[in-house]
């Protein structure tokens, strides 16, 4: 089977431990499912080169696109490029073309640390952005973005762009009966069109107007339409407050 859609490795002690808050993992889910990407697992580790191995490796058997988040700097716990380079089975190199960029972004302040941000593995790729003078790391499919929210905001955007797009269709109807009343009809719906995807979600908050959203979305519309059209007929009458 072919690697479809994309996967995601959150990195940092810091999230896992909350002292920071992971902003990078939700917008990442956001933007992919704008552009119809389908985000096949995300995984938070620690900085720990054997669990980002671990990590890593998952995500590049599931899915065609893997994006990294954090462990990409200059310090001791940035171990990121390493662990992905272990993961590919590749050696980390030195790239000549950042070593370059480094050097005329710091100038005179260059330290030797600096020059880590230039490490990458073998046969790793730059992609150049006109906003930070940081350009993309990636290396056969693995986009190893900062863990800055600001930055990796910028870089993820610079990887879209790149990257096929499939926005999926959806709608939804808002039900006014319970899961136990309608699950025989979705099962039956669902067995039936396997090509689309039904989402039920209860709701306990009395305050909202319904008890179940349903969701129903597909790669195509027709697909979608005649799964609603189908619902509509079958749920229990009366039942469907309203649809979007």
């Amino acid at each position: 089977m072919s690697r479809k859609g994309a996967a995601a490795v959150i990195i940092g002690n810091e999230v896992l431990s909350a002292k920071v808050q992971d902003l990078n993992g939700t917008l990442l889910i956001k933007r992919l499912r704008e552009c119809g990407i389908p985000l096949r697992s995300l995984t938070l580790v620690p900085d720990d080169v054997d669990a980002i191995v671990d990590a890593v490796d998952r995500a590049r058997r599931q899915a065609k696109h893997v994006f990294t988040s954090g462990g990409i700097g200059p310090t001791h716990d940035d171990v990121t490029v390493r662990a992905v380079a272990l993961a590919m089975g590749r050696q980390v190199v030195r790239l000549p073309e950042m070593v370059k960029l480094i050097e005329t972004h710091y100038g005179e302040r260059i330290t030797p640390e600096a020059l880590r941000l230039a490490d990458a593995p073998a046969g790793a790729e730059l992609w150049k952005q006109e906003s930070v003078w940081m350009p993309v790391l990636t290396c056969d499919g693995v986009y190893m973005l900062p863990g800055v929210p600001q930055l990796f905001r910028i870089q993820l955007e610079t990887v879209l762009s790149r990257l096929e797009r499939a926005p999926v269709h959806l709608k939804c109807l808002y039900l006014s009966a319970g899961e136990a009343q309608i699950a025989q009809v979705l099962d039956r719906v669902a067995l039936s069109m396997p090509q689309v995807a039904i989402g039920s979600y209860p709701n306990f908050d009395r305050s909202m107007d319904y008890l179940v959203k349903l969701t129903v979305e597909a790669e195509e519309a027709a697909p979608v339409d005649a799964a609603i059209a189908w619902l509509e007929r079958e749920l229990p009458e009366g039942s469907i407050l309203r649809r979007e």
